[in-house]
C-alpha cells in the first residue's frame, strides 16, 4: 500500500517496481485515491496484467490500517483451520502407537486427512516401504522410481505425471533416504505445502519408531545366533526361541554374506523384514551370519537386499539347532568359493573349491595339521605366528616388506618365523612346506577365521 508519493513516472521504472514486487511476493498493489501518486502508464498497466497483480485504487478517507486488518481477518479463518489440521496430522502418532509394524496406519490416516491416496514408497522400487502395506498402482509406482532417477527431491516435493495420468507428489521423508511420501492429487485438488511437509514429518516419526523395534528384534537375533555358534543353548531352548523368530530348524539353512557397502550388512535385517523373510542375523566383521527358510525362492530377494557387489554362501539344510554351529562353517567354507569364482551365490557341496580341498572337514584338518601349533601357540601366548606367516608369504617371502608390513622391526619377523618352523617342524625354504602353509591359510580363511577350530 502506497499513497504515491515515492512513485516513480517513467514508464520503466513503474513496470520494474511491479517487476520487484512480483518477485517478493506481492499478491496486490493498492494505490491512495486523489493522494500523490502520478499518472499511471499504459505499460504499468498490461504488466500488471502479465504478472496478474491487481491493482487498486483506494479512496482517501479509507485508512490503510482498516485495509490491514481486513486482509488479517480474512486470512485467520485459514490459518485456523490450517493450526487444526496440522494438529489432526501430528494425532496421528498417537493414534498409531499400537499395533504391528508390518502395515503403515499412518499413510491411511494421512490421506484421509488430505483427501487424496497416500503411500509410504521405497525410493527403488516404488512399492510400499511396508510389506503387507497395499502398494500403489503400477504406474504411480513408476512416477516414484523417476523421480528417484532424476536426483535429489527438493523441499515442498516434486510433481509428476504418472503414464495413465495421475497427478503424483513426491516428497522426502526426514532421516530415512530409502523412504518416500507419494500423495496421488486427484481432481487436480489443491494441497498445502506446509500441511504436507508435517505429514513427511510424522511418516518419519512413524519410521524411526518402526526402525528401533526391528533393532531391537536383530539384537535378539544377533544374540540368539551367537548362542548358536558358540554352543551356549540347549537344542530345547534354541527350537523355541526360533519359532519366536518364524524359523524352524529342519526347514532352515545357514547362510554367510558380504558386500563392498558395510551398511548394506548393517541394515540387512530390515531389508529382509520388509521382504517378509524370517531371519536371524550377526554382523562379525565384514560378514554376516544368519538363518533363513531353506526355500529357493528366498535367495533372490537376499541377493537383491545385498546389492550388485553381494556375496552369499549356503549351507546345507539344518538337522537339529545345536547344528548351525557345523552349518555356519558349512556356509562361510561356501562364501569363500565365490572369491575365486564369477559366481556370486554358492550352495555348500556343490562346488569344489582349489588345492583338493572338498569340504569343512578337509580344511578343518588341513587347518590343524598345518597350523594348530601356531594357533595355539598365539592363544596362550598372545603372539602373531600366523598373522606373520601370512604376511610373510603375501609378501613373497620378502623380510624387509614384512617388517614393513606389520609395522616391527626386520629382526622381529625372523625370529616369529623360525618360532613357526620349530613349533611345525618344517622350513619355509622348503617349496613344499611352503605350498602347505598358503593352502591351511587360505583353507583357514574358508572356514571364516574365527569359526575355525
Amino acid at each position: 500500500m502506497t499513497n504515491g508519493m515515492s512513485f516513480p513516472r517513467r514508464a520503466l521504472d513503474q513496470v520494474h517496481l511491479l517487476e520487484e514486487l512480483d518477485r517478493a511476493g506481492a499478491s496486490a498493489l493498492a494505490i491512495g485515491e486523489e493522494m500523490y501518486c502520478p499518472r499511471l502508464t499504459r505499460r504499468f498497466t498490461e504488466t500488471s496484467d502479465q504478472l496478474g497483480i491487481p491493482v487498486l485504487w483506494i479512496r482517501y478517507p479509507m485508512p490503510f490500517v482498516a485495509i490491514s486488518r481486513a486482509v488479517a481477518e480474512a486470512t485467520l479463518l485459514e490459518q485456523s483451520q490450517r493450526l487444526m489440521r496440522t494438529a489432526r496430522i501430528y494425532d496421528v502418532i498417537r493414534r498409531t502407537t499400537t499395533g504391528g509394524g508390518d502395515r503403515s496406519r499412518v499413510a491411511q490416516l494421512i490421506g484421509q486427512e488430505l483427501r487424496c491416496p497416500v503411500f509410504i514408497c521405497d525410493r527403488l522400487t516404488g512399492r510400499s516401504y511396508h510389506p503387507s502395506s497395499a502398494s500403489p498402482p503400477p504406474a504411480v509406482s513408476e512416477a516414484v522410481r523417476r523421480a528417484s532417477a532424476e536426483g535429489v527431491i527438493t523441499a515442498g516435493g516434486r510433481s509428476f505425471t504418472s503414464s495413465d495420468g495421475a497427478d503424483v507428489l513426491v516428497l522426502e521423508v526426514p532421516t530415512h533416504e530409502q523412504a518416500l511420501l507419494v500423495v496421488v492429487r486427484e481432481g487436480g485438488a489443491a494441497l498445502d505445502a506446509i500441511l504436507l511437509q508435517h505429514a513427511a514429518t510424522v511418516a518419519a516419526l512413524e519410521l524411526s519408531h518402526l526402525h528401533l523395534a526391528l533393532e531391537h528384534e536383530r539384537r535378539a537375533g544377533a544374540e540368539l545366533m551367537a548362542q548358536l555358534l558358540e554352543g551356549r543353548i540347549q537344542e530345547r531352548a534354541a527350537l523355541d526361541q526360533l519359532r519366536v523368530f518364524n524359523l524352524e530348524a529342519r526347514e532352515s539353512v545357514a547362510v554367510s554374506a558380504t558386500a563392498a557397502d558395510i551398511d548394506q550388512l548393517r541394515d540387512l535385517h530390515v531389508a529382509l523384514w520388509r521382504m517378509g523373510i524370517p531371519h536371524v542375523v550377526a554382523l562379525r566383521g565384514d560378514i554376516a551370519h544368519g538363518l533363513i527358510p531353506s526355500g529357493e525362492n528366498v535367495v533372490p530377494d537376499l541377493m537383491r537386499a545385498l546389492g550388485p557387489s553381494g556375496r552369499l554362501g549356503i549351507s546345507k539344510p539344518l538337522v537339529t539347532a545345536s547344528g548351525a554351529a557345523d552349518a555356519a562353517r558349512e556356509a562361510t567354507w561356501a562364501l569363500g568359493t565365490t572369491r575365486n569364482s564369477t559366481e556370486r551365490v554358492a550352495r555348500y557341496g556343490s562346488v569344489s573349491s582349489w588345492g583338493g580341498l572338498r569340504d569343512v572337514d578337509d580344511a578343518r584338518a588341513l587347518v590343524e595339521q598345518w597350523l594348530g601349533p601356531l594357533l595355539t601357540h598365539d592363544a596362550q601366548h598372545h603372539s602373531d605366528l600366523v598373522a606373520t606367516l601370512s604376511s610373510f608369504l603375501s609378501n613373497g617371502r620378502s623380510w624387509q616388506r614384512t617388517a614393513s608390513d606389520l609395522n616391527v622391526h626386520r629382526q622381529t619377523v625372523l625370529y616369529r618365523i623360525h618360532k613357526v618352523e620349530e613349533l611345525t617342524n618344517t622350513s619355509v625354504s622348503q617349496t613344499a612346506h611352503l605350498a602347505q602353509f598358503w593352502l591351511a591359510l587360505e583353507a583357514r580363511s574358508l572356514l571364516g577365521g574365527e569359526l575355525a577350530p
